[in-house]
């Protein structure tokens, strides 16, 4: 199966690039399963219905969230009916919408979408170890599921890479998101997991994490409250990561970082075009 993930959508350029290039990308590399990281994807902060079906409608299976879920107030509507919206699985209970997703791929596979927060460096959650533990025994790979792909966001790397050892073998993906900033350790675990410590972003890279330059520069340099974030304007850059998995056992066989875009040295999959 061939499953991309795509980083923290940031803004009107995030969002422009994956409506230009994710409809051509399934097509041209036969992909099975789209994730989408969605909680920077209206202006910097959170997400809206009319964007979220955009992102959809381009390709996405699932609309994954994070710290900035409930940024936009409508979302804590909206995410009610829509089952491909999914927030963070430990968030404490009673929070609306759900934290995990199961759908069926374009190849008729089970995928098991489950959307983690982490605690370091972040808002109060509950453990994520514990909520993964019983997401795997509700739904386990092979089983209740073809593929499993965990969107780990969180600031912590140390708190990523945790999470990939204890399902190692368990899951066929754990991917970090939140920092905005691609990593080079894309690889594939001993247990067959495959790992990116953080997807990056897709967006604008010629700003401070997507957002325009001076209102971030201005908050680190003076002891004075800055302007509104704002999105940066110009081309984005398309991140993410992208997997191939076993039919027989859902682990992951083959990975890459995928980078499109002005900015970023180019990355894409192997042979999938």
């Amino acid at each position: 199966m061939r499953i991309l993930f795509l980083g923290d959508v940031v803004g009107k350029p995030g969002r422009r690039a994956v409506a230009e290039q994710l409809p051509g990308l399934r097509q041209k590399w036969n992909l099975d399963c789209v994730v989408v990281n969605g909680e920077n994807s209206a202006g910097t902060i959170g997400i809206t219905e009319a964007i979220c079906n955009e992102i959809l409608d381009a390709g996405a299976d699932v609309v994954t969230l994070g710290n900035h879920a409930w940024d936009q107030r409508e979302a804590l509507v909206f995410i009610e009916r829509e089952h491909r919206l999914i927030r963070p699985a430990n968030f404490s209970a009673g929070t609306p919408g759900r934290g995990a997703a199961l759908i069926e791929a374009r190849n008729g596979a089970r995928v098991l979408v489950v959307n983690l927060i982490g605690r370091v460096f972040m808002q109060l959650s509950d453990d994520p170890f514990v909520e993964i533990e019983r997401q795997i025994a509700a739904c386990p790979l092979g089983h209740g599921c073809d593929a499993m792909l965990i969107d780990m966001h969180a600031e912590a790397t140390s708190e990523k890479q945790a999470m990939a050892q204890f399902v190692d073998g368990r899951a066929s993906i754990v991917v970090g998101t939140h920092t905005h900033v691609p990593t080079a350790d894309h690889h594939i675990l001993a247990g067959g997991t495959a790992y990116m410590s953080d997807a990056g972003m897709c967006g604008d890279y010629d700003s401070i994490l997507g957002c325009q330059k001076e209102a971030p520069m201005h908050r680190l340099m003076h002891s004075t409250p800055s302007g509104r974030f704002e999105s940066a304007e110009g081309e984005a850059t398309l991140c993410g990561f992208a997997v191939e998995t076993d039919d027989k056992t859902g682990l992951a066989t083959k990975c890459w970082a995928v980078r499109l875009g002005p900015m970023l040295e180019e990355s894409r999959p192997k042979g999938w075009e």
